[in-house]
């Protein structure tokens, strides 16, 4: 055991904690109306309570138990085996099943944002128990766990662009599609009920993401310290550019633009921020805002699919950008550390992340459908009703009120 990896990856977990709780809350809650800010909140905490019990119950053995291509084994079911003074390489292992459950909470609790003001509660919290079980854990071992197909392709994903960002991004669209726009969407103006709370939810994404960047390192060490730099250049070059892509584009620059922006660059740079140096991420950081900012704004008006906080746009456009680059600027001489093991060349790099997204994005797709068919037959249906709708979340699913005012 090493106190310096065990010390800083005890930070790194606290700051992901906090990405969902109350990062991603304030996040989600600033952006909806008023009349539903409560269920945001209520879902992000219900969510972080419910995934963290299948986590310790099956999600820890299954996502990095065994050595299976596809899936993990039932050795570690109920945490059984783990122990205070077990390693994970020089962690303590209970952190190593910490730290990584805090990477599971986060990724459901994004969908979140896709489905929000219409969605039922209880739908979908067992739309994401199905979920979690059904993609979320062959993807994260696919990736992450001993013996995983695209780890042994030689994929590179530091820190979750595809595990994470990609696999909610689809699932997120597959969602909001199946459910339906908002009444009343696009005509209605549905306007944020407080841009500071979004703003400060964003905040503190972005700290909370040197925990997810660094802490993937998995040791206080030099690529730790790397993967933190590379985080804040491209979150700062996405945020300056989606900003600039508003100012032409609409004559002013807008706090919920600068926002997604920095997610957007924050996204991009998490599978790449292990194998990539400053330029590159700052070549991550803009094109990921341009790409994102071009579906979120315009392709999803065109089409008219009623994504709310731009999940699909934000994270599934911006890890697809991110893992693709990253096969491009893990190069060496563009100041990157090497490609995966067995690959010689940006062609073959570029090809395996190709493949690792594609392979990511069906696979979520069709099981991601799956699940919301079997959600909607046992709940009997995904939304509210469209009198529940009007009048507000907060009141008809919990029978309180964020504000009373």
């Amino acid at each position: 055991m090493n106190s310096g990896d065990t010390a800083w990856v005890l930070i790194a977990t606290g700051l992901v904690l906090m990405m969902t709780l109350p990062g991603l809350m304030l996040f989600y809650g600033g952006a909806v109306r008023s009349k539903n800010v409560l269920s945001v909140a209520m879902q992000c905490f219900a969510i972080t309570g419910l995934v963290t019990v299948l986590w310790v119950l099956y999600g820890y053995s299954l996502a990095f138990s065994g050595t299976g291509l596809l899936l993990g084994d039932i050795a570690r079911l109920g945490l059984q085996g783990i122990r205070a003074d077990g390693l994970s390489g020089t962690l303590p292992e209970p952190l190593f099943v910490l730290f990584q459950g805090t990477f599971a909470i986060i990724t459901c609790a994004l969908i979140v944002g896709a489905i929000t003001e219409r969605a039922r509660f209880s739908a979908l919290l067992v739309f994401v128990s199905l979920w979690f079980t059904l993609v979320y854990l062959p993807v994260c071992h696919w990736v992450w766990g001993d013996g995983g197909w695209l780890g042994q392709l030689g994929m590179l994903d530091f820190a979750g662009g595809t595990v994470v960002h990609i696999n909610a991004g689809v699932a997120a669209l597959v969602y909001c599609i199946a459910i339906g726009p908002r009444s009343g969407y696009p005509q209605t103006p549905m306007r944020p009920n407080n841009l500071n709370y979004t703003l400060i939810g964003a905040a503190l994404l972005w700290v909370g993401w040197f925990g997810f960047n660094g802490g993937s390192s998995l040791a206080a060490d030099g690529t730790a310290a790397m993967g933190i730099l590379v985080t804040q250049i491209a979150a700062a070059a996405a945020a300056l550019s989606w900003m600039g892509c508003e100012w032409l584009c609409h004559g002013k620059p807008t706090a919920f633009g600068i926002a997604s922006g920095a997610i957007a660059g924050l996204v991009a740079i998490t599978p790449a921020c292990g194998f990539v140096g400053p330029m590159g991420a700052l070549c991550i950081g803009i094109v990921a805002a341009g790409s994102c900012y071009w579906v979120s704004v315009v392709l999803k008006r065109r089409l008219g699919y009623d994504d709310s906080l731009d999940v699909f746009g934000v994270h599934a456009v911006g890890g697809a950008v991110g893992a693709l680059l990253s096969g491009v600027f893990a190069a060496p001489f563009l100041g990157g550390t090497g490609f995966g093991e067995g690959i010689s060349g940006i062609g073959g790099q570029v090809l395996v992340q190709a493949t690792g997204v594609t392979a990511i994005i069906l696979y979520g797709a069709l099981l991601g459908s799956l699940c919301l068919w079997l959600t909607t037959r046992l709940c009997g249906g995904l939304r509210v009703t469209a009198e529940q709708e009007i009048e507000g979340l907060d009141i008809v699913l919990h029978d309180e009120r964020g504000y009373n005012l």
